[in-house]
């Protein structure tokens, strides 16, 4: 399957143009995207099968192969379900800082929780 980085997509108007790997610039439309991925960067790096367009060549089937942090899911949590997480998650970060303060590092399931957490926040706010 043939690979290129995405040179630019516009989600309201549903397109974009994909430069391949060979210098071929392809077409992409909206439903050749997962379900789940509604707005791509400048930059992201995609596979894709290709077929003969109305204007040229057209990406069919595209699968996200890099910079998972330049895809956007489909559903942003609301942003009043976005505070309490961020309160909760504050609440976390604050037990963790007085464990810092006396010398301790969160234990390692402990730590990679945390971790998690803070990804998962900072997904959804890149969403």
């Amino acid at each position: 399957m043939p690979t290129g980085k995405v040179k630019f997509y516009d989600a309201d108007k549903g397109f974009g143009f994909v430069q391949g790997d060979d210098g071929q610039e392809v077409f992409l439309h909206a439903t050749a995207l997962p379900a789940e991925v509604t707005q791509l960067r400048a930059g992201t790096k995609l596979e894709y099968g290709i077929a003969d367009g109305r204007r040229g060549p057209q990406a069919l089937s595209v699968r996200v192969v890099d910079a998972p942090a330049s895809v956007t899911r489909m559903k942003r949590k609301p942003a009043d379900d976005m505070a309490i997480v961020v309160d909760d998650l504050v609440k976390v970060l604050d037990r963790v800082g007085a464990q810092l303060r006396h010398g301790k590092y969160p234990e390692g399931a402990a730590g990679a929780k945390i971790a998690a957490m803070l990804r998962r926040v900072a997904d959804d706010f890149d969403a």
